[in-house]
């Protein structure tokens, strides 16, 4: 029988999944999206966006230029005229220059590093996250997000989507429902449409599944080998089992 205390531990890590689970999903059903590692077209877009947009603030400092280039078929050069911006040697990981004591000071929080954020979230919840910034002027950074409350960030990819307003509705006896991702609406257009920004945001959401487990680009093709040696280890191992009982049977 288990002990009191491993019934609490195991009811403290329940809670624990739940919570999170919960706080995850950010009291709405998140959208959805198809990621397509297979795309490698979109996995350039989304790394570009990537390093243009997130890699200033968060860094993903489990991958390396050099992997991200083999991986992706990025040359060297396009790499280091395109891609790299805080170090001129691909070997290196992808961090930032930004410390934590200046990061803390300039927004309060140390920003997460990014490398394995898709394991964590999931692929739903970060392409909701990116579309659901909305204005919200009491805030430090005028703006708040439906998916990830009173969020500690500004929205960098403003300039591309522009500014959403959330609107409250309202139930006839006055009582206000909880709003949801069809209440936001844009109020300022962005220099993409609202299908461009879709792409934009399905890209990087992409590379970001991508950075969280770099192998599953490979994964498929080695299952493959392995099933075909498995079927090759097959015939033998049944050979050798007749002749071994040849004289048996």
């Amino acid at each position: 029988m288990p002990s009191y205390k491993q019934l609490y531990k195991l009811a403290f890590i329940l809670l624990m999944v739940i919570s999170v689970s919960a706080s995850a999903a950010g009291g709405a059903k998140l959208m959805h999206m198809e990621v397509d590692l297979s795309n490698q077209e979109s996995l350039q877009r989304g790394a570009k966006t990537f390093v243009n947009y997130c890699l200033s603030c968060h860094a993903a400092a489990y991958m390396r230029y050099n992997r991200m280039g083999k991986d992706l078929g990025i040359s060297e050069d396009v790499l280091k005229a395109n891609f790299m911006f805080g170090t001129d040697k691909v070997g290196e990981t992808m961090t930032v220059a930004m410390t934590n004591p200046d990061s803390l000071r300039f927004f309060g929080v140390s920003p997460p590093d990014l490398s394995v954020i898709a394991r964590a979230r999931g692929a739903d919840w970060l392409y909701s996250y990116f579309k659901t910034f909305y204005v919200d002027k009491s805030r430090p950074f005028g703006v708040n997000n439906l998916t990830f409350k009173d969020v500690g960030m500004p929205h960098v990819l403003w300039e591309l989507q522009g500014a959403q307003r959330l609107a409250h509705v309202v139930s006839e006896d006055g009582a206000h429902h909880s709003p949801t991702y069809a209440d936001l609406e844009i109020i300022t257009p962005g220099t993409q449409s609202e299908e461009e920004y879709d792409q934009t945001v399905q890209d990087l959401v992409n590379f970001m599944v991508y950075l969280g487990e770099p192998i599953k680009l490979k994964r498929g093709k080695i299952g493959v080998w392995v099933l075909m040696y498995l079927f090759v280890f097959m015939i033998v191992a049944y050979m050798l089992k007749k002749e071994y009982w040849r004289d048996i049977h």
